[in-house]
């Protein structure tokens, strides 16, 4: 029976490294490079979608519009911004929509916009070095040449 118990829990086991396998999405990065929005409907449950996945996103270019949606729905840690990475607001172009997009954000963010002039048609940018005091940069990945030398 001992024998039993222990096939069983092994069987478990194994199941359950499979199960955790098999959803590469729980250390998945997404790069966002160059994201104008959209539907803000479309958007909240795209974000939504990742946080549940623990996905985390390297902002390494233009998050515009409904795309900054994702500052209030992934948690700080797990959202990074490159040299290059860059969030710009606007109103959205229902009213319905730009309160959907205002009540996303943090109050930090909230209080920034206001500070900038708050939404508007035209974009409001927060770059680097700024958008550092909001969140972390990104860690620069090893370069590694494509040959070696063997002595």
């Amino acid at each position: 029976m001992a024998g039993q118990g222990h096939a069983i829990r092994n069987g478990i086991v194994a199941a359950a490294l499979v199960a955790l396998s098999a959803s590469p999405s729980l250390a998945e990065t997404i790069d966002i490079i160059d994201d104008h929005g959209g539907s803000s409907t479309s958007y909240a449950a795209r974000w939504a979608q990742y946080r549940r996945d623990g996905v985390h996103v390297r902002i390494a270019g233009p998050c515009e519009s409904e795309c900054t949606m994702v500052i209030g729905h992934l948690n700080r840690e797990h959202i990074c911004v490159t040299p290059e990475g860059s969030f710009g607001f606007r109103l959205a172009d229902l009213p319905r929509a730009t309160a959907t997009l205002w009540r996303s954000y943090p109050t930090d963010i909230k209080v920034w916009l206001s500070r900038n002039g708050g939404l508007t048609r035209q974009l409001i940018w927060m770059r680097a070095p700024e958008v550092y005091r909001f969140f972390r940069q990104c860690e620069v990945a090893p370069r590694y040449s494509s040959f070696s030398v063997v002595k």
